[in-house]
């Protein structure tokens, strides 16, 4: 049964966290006239055929990518746009994008990092356009582990723009554009490369609130295999950027700390109660990936492994490296250099990685900027979760509104713990929320709707036997 609620009220969630969509008058002009900075350095490669994979509806195309089989392996071309050419250090519009960290998105709108006449234009890479980028060459081996990088300043076009279930129906088709029809290959092996290193993948159910007719629904953010072999590229560049920045000893990356022990030793206490087999030799991760994600014990576990990947944060490092380089749930140092459109960090660490491609000194703008950075990037990231969060609260207190009283079929994703209810999370609508009662962990069961309050935003669901 499909629920939708009508006119719900986003606005006030902006309201809330003071999320302004209008950029100063300054700033506007700046990004108006925008030029490209780096116009005489550039090499012209706009002979790649470039293609983008996006959702349909997004604007702000921050990367493109050719992909080719090699007799040693495979050569990724990744171009990425290049904000650092439009964007004018000192200048009001950098003043702005530092106060804002990265763009808010909403059910019914982003709240953008650039204004969008370049995030959705002159510096989106969108089909048939010429457009500067930081063009990433990254050549693999049969395994498709990297054996050299290097990254430069260069002119790109893209020739065809695709989204995951084009580009899944495609593959089921035997139709892939050739600039990606090397892409399932080279994602299962990065894959499997990403087990090897012990990275940790949960696959839980992620809610999005989309669109229906006048009103909106809550349902379960659709992912195909086009979105892990994509997300591979991504990360690949991003781990290769990591690597690059701490040989320099000077760069920004992403840390997750490794789970302490009493955490993993909690986690095999849940797969036997949970009645799941996991051989002592078997790694986390690779426990993990084997799992049935349909199945309700499967996300109880992958909900209990979420205290596995506690802790992660920004650390810059100028001179030398930073205590902790290396990012526990990708098992490698990785950094944020593939949405820079969308997220502030990314402008600078790309700057370090074409400077130590080029043999130059990192600018000056960089360096200063670097210090500073860690809170700018933590500050956003929490607030982009309060935001997603509350949209997500509004949603399920607005289809459920009408409904309390009646009966829903659970999946229980925690049990109860002391001072906390259980979590539940129902099939239809799309709502996890908490349950009082402490049903049994893993099972599917009936919950009754307790309240939908308006105003807090809460959900309360009680189990009864």
């Amino acid at each position: 049964m499909r629920i939708t609620a009508p006119g719900i009220d986003f606005d006030a969630i902006r309201t809330e966290f003071a999320l302004d969509g209008d950029f100063p008058a300054a700033a506007l002009a700046e990004a108006d006239g925008a030029r490209d900075g780096f116009a005489a350095d550039r090499v012209d490669r706009t002979d790649l055929s470039l293609v983008t994979i996006d959702p349909p509806t997004s604007m702000d195309l921050d990367q493109a990518l050719h992909l080719e089989r090699a007799d040693a392996g495979f050569v990724l071309h990744y171009a990425i746009a290049d904000v650092a050419a439009v964007v004018r250090p000192g200048g009001s519009l950098d003043a702005e994008t530092r106060r804002r960290g990265q763009t808010y998105y909403l059910p019914d709108g982003s709240v953008p990092l650039h204004p969008r006449v370049l995030s959705e234009g002159a510096s989106s890479l969108l089909p048939d356009q010429v457009r500067p980028a930081a063009l990433w060459r990254i050549d693999l081996d049969e395994n498709a582990e990297p054996v050299a990088v290097d990254v430069r300043r260069a002119l790109v076009r893209s020739v065809a723009r695709f989204d995951y279930a084009g580009v899944q129906a495609d593959h089921r088709r035997g139709t892939l554009h050739s600039s990606i029809s090397a892409l399932p290959e080279f994602g299962r092996l990065r894959a499997a490369s990403a087990l090897r290193r012990g990275a940790i993948e949960l696959k839980l159910p992620e809610q999005a609130v989309v669109a229906d007719g006048a009103g909106w629904r809550l349902e379960v953010e659709p992912r195909t295999e086009a979105d892990d072999w994509n997300a591979e590229v991504s990360l690949l560049t991003g781990m290769c950027a990591a690597r690059m920045m701490l040989d320099a000893r000077i760069g920004l990356v992403r840390t997750l700390p490794p789970a302490p022990d009493d955490a993993v030793a909690a986690l095999r206490r849940s797969a036997r109660s949970l009645g799941l087999p996991w051989p002592e030799d078997v790694p986390v991760g690779s426990m993990l990936a084997g799992l049935d994600p349909n199945t309700p014990e499967a996300l109880a576990m992958m909900s209990d492994a979420t205290a596995l990947l506690r802790g992660a944060d920004y650390a810059a490092f100028d001179g030398g490296a930073p205590d902790l380089t290396v990012h526990a749930g990708i098992g490698a140092p990785y950094a944020h250099v593939t949405a820079p459109l969308r997220r502030l960090g990314d402008r600078f660490a790309t700057e370090v990685c074409l400077a130590v491609c080029s043999g130059e000194e990192v600018p000056w703008w960089v360096r200063q900027a670097l210090p500073r950075l860690p809170d700018t990037m933590r500050g956003s990231d929490q607030l982009a979760g309060k935001v997603d969060r509350a949209c997500v609260d509004l949603a399920e207190v607005s289809v459920l509104a009408d409904r309390v009283g009646e009966t829903f079929d659970a999946v229980v994703l925690r049990s109860a713990e002391r001072k906390r209810d259980a979590e539940v999370f129902v099939l239809d609508p799309i709502v996890v929320a908490r349950c009082a009662g402490d049903p049994p962990e893993g099972v599917r069961v009936p919950v009754r709707l307790v309240s939908a309050d308006a105003v807090t935003r809460r959900v309360q669901f009680a189990y009864e036997l």
